[in-house]
């Protein structure tokens, strides 16, 4: 989804414009509220007119609800509070076929208030090591989780999580492990061992990736690092940059906010001079021709 909306973003403006996410999820997991930014110079259009601007050059699968200038230091990523996931899943053996494209089956239905308590077990900072893919890069396995619950809604059995941040596979790994601890007697202190131990062995199998929907981000009222935006607005992300969703890894993403080299002028395509204007102005894909 990235790279669709940088696609749309280079024919804007001429070049390659990095965009900056809340967060990225895993492969067919799906985003109901996802944050993004980005830089652009292009002063002669109103935020929100890059709603219909981008909605005209990307799929219909992917729609861009609202656009609005943030604060020169807000990044996307690092300046989130928190990123909440919901899970859904159909429980029972006859299942509505239109449900199964964004939910996961369970074959039975499952005690509300045993899940319950499996779930509280992990609010709280916490190593998730057990809970997620062994394959994720980040340095550290601490998370700080928020909110941790089951519930039932039209229908579905819903798990709503939130934390400052997730690692490769961590919802699905907590949403399986879950579910089959809870339809054993032993369920907690398979879940206890596994947190104190780290052993991904004690938890149970990954979910499938279609019941999964990044819900939203919340934020801090104020970016939380000054002079920022001098750094990302030239620099873009760096190419060692991982994709770690992690606060505490701010600084190794970002390094020294050191001077950066000038960025190329990017093309100007040819146009009609605008009454008013001083030169020529450039077509816009679901703008028209703007002021340079």
């Amino acid at each position: 989804m990235q790279g669709v909306i940088e696609a749309a973003l280079a024919k804007m403006h001429g070049r390659f414009v990095p965009l900056f996410a809340a967060g990225r999820t895993d492969a067919g997991v799906h985003a109901r509220g996802q944050v993004a930014n980005f830089y652009t110079d292009i002063r002669s259009i109103e935020a929100s007119r890059f709603v219909p601007a981008l909605n005209k050059l990307i799929p219909r699968s992917v729609r861009v609800l609202e656009s609005v200038e943030a604060a020169f230091d807000f990044h996307s990523r690092f300046d989130a509070r928190l990123r909440r996931y919901r899970y859904f899943i159909a429980t029972g053996r006859r299942v509505d076929p239109f449900r199964l494209r964004y939910a996961h089956q369970l074959n039975r239905v499952p005690e509300l208030s045993v899940l319950n308590r499996l779930a509280s077990a992990l609010l709280g900072e916490r190593d998730f090591s057990a809970l997620s893919s062994a394959r994720d890069p980040s340095l550290s396995k601490k998370r700080l989780v928020l909110e941790s619950s089951f519930r039932w809604e039209d229908g579905l059995l819903v798990y709503e999580i939130a934390a400052n941040a997730f690692m490769l596979r961590m919802v699905r790994s907590i949403v399986g492990s879950l579910l089959e601890w809870e339809a054993v007697a032993s369920g907690p202190e398979l879940l206890a061992e596994a947190l104190r131990t780290g052993d991904r062995g004690l938890a149970g199998a990954t979910a499938p990736a279609r019941g999964l929907f990044f819900w939203n981000a919340e934020y801090w009222p104020e970016p939380r690092k000054p002079g920022r935006g001098a750094y990302w607005s030239r620099l873009g992300e760096r190419p060692d940059a991982t994709d770690a969703d992690e606060e505490g890894e701010e600084e190794a993403v970002e390094g020294a906010e050191t001077a950066s080299p000038a960025l190329p002028d990017r093309p100007v395509e040819p146009g009609p001079v605008l009454a008013g204007g001083t030169g020529k102005a450039r077509l816009v894909p679901g703008i028209g021709y703007i002021k340079e």
